[in-house]
């Protein structure tokens, strides 16, 4: 049996991963007592004496974490975005490309993506990487999500007492300064010579999300249509479990033409929707930012890690 001990196990990442590890008989998941929480000897001992941690924390307080950790045999998983562009940290995302799951399998220091990360990574990787798209394309995305992303204090502030503010209503753009937190893991994973220009809006809804790109024909490295795009995406993911590239003709997995940032809520499944023609195509990933995004993604990868079955404890 192995021992994982979740540093962070209150907030809405951890929390997650908790409900999708409590039910395993392979695995005894470590809690300090309550009395002890603030001891920070007490959680020196829990990080070294795990054989994998997660770690859901700020990024300063994963980077001390991490710090603590003297045992040798310690694996850990980390969802912040202190370590996703790091030097000796693997990047957990095992549908990348071809030995990405051997990595993540040999490593002891993983860093867990971001959800807007996962869906831009994932729907683009396989365009640039086979030639479609030149690494110095002026690549824009927006990602429309629920706001759980935000943590505690964005939840409280959608779901409070009393009336909600009008503006919470609708949908709102954030990360006006164009220096979002997963920028570099997006730019250096996909190989892109610049950093995509990224606009992420939040919306009154508590999960789910929508990444999408637009590509114009005219400016690709090899002239391709939108169906042939989906193609190319098709025959790159074949096999993977949670990757589903949906049908060029997407009417039937569209809410009378609309699409929904939330078929894909309580799975750990990325659905891929290549729109268009000739001219324009629109590639658009679909997640749930709690679970391929975020909690779903780590239990993936912690499988990986212990080299138990991949999808254990996980929903397609």
């Amino acid at each position: 049996m192995f021992t994982v001990f979740i540093d962070g196990r209150e907030g809405t990442t951890g929390l997650q991963i908790v409900e999708r590890l409590k039910e395993r008989k392979d695995l005894h998941l470590l809690e300090i007592p309550e009395k002890d929480r603030k001891d920070p000897r007490v959680k020196k001992n829990f990080l070294n004496e795990a054989d994998l941690v997660i770690l859901c924390l700020p990024d300063e307080a994963s980077r001390e974490a991490v710090s603590l950790i003297e045992n040798p045999k310690v694996r850990v998983i980390d969802t912040s975005t202190a370590f996703r562009t790091a030097d000796g940290w693997t990047y957990g995302l095992p549908e990348l490309k071809p030995g990405q799951r051997e990595r993540i399998q040999n490593t002891k220091r993983l860093a867990n993506p971001g959800c807007h990360a996962t869906g831009f990574i994932l729907a683009l990787y396989p365009l640039l990487h086979q030639g479609i798209l030149s690494p110095d394309y002026p690549v824009f995305v927006q990602s429309l999500t629920g706001y759980s992303g935000g943590g505690k204090k964005l939840i409280a502030l959608y779901e409070g007492e009393g009336p909600k503010p009008p503006g919470l209503h609708a949908p709102r753009h954030y990360a006006l300064h164009l220096k979002h937190k997963h920028l570099p893991e997006m730019q250096k994973v996909t190989g892109l010579l610049h950093p995509p220009f990224f606009t992420p809006i939040v919306a009154d809804f508590y999960q789910g999300m929508v990444v999408s790109v637009p590509l114009h024909s005219r400016l690709l490295k090899k002239r391709v249509t939108a169906q042939e795009v989906r193609e190319i995406l098709a025959e790159y993911y074949q096999g993977e479990t949670f990757v589903r590239v949906v049908p060029f003709d997407s009417a039937p997995f569209l809410e009378d033409g609309y699409l929904s940032p939330l078929e894909c809520n309580q799975t750990n499944r990325i659905d891929l929707f290549v729109f268009g023609n000739g001219e324009q195509i629109l590639v658009a990933a679909r997640l749930d930012n709690l679970g391929k995004g975020a909690s779903g993604a780590a239990v993936q990868n912690l499988n990986l890690m212990l080299e138990v079955e991949e999808t254990l404890g996980l929903t397609v």
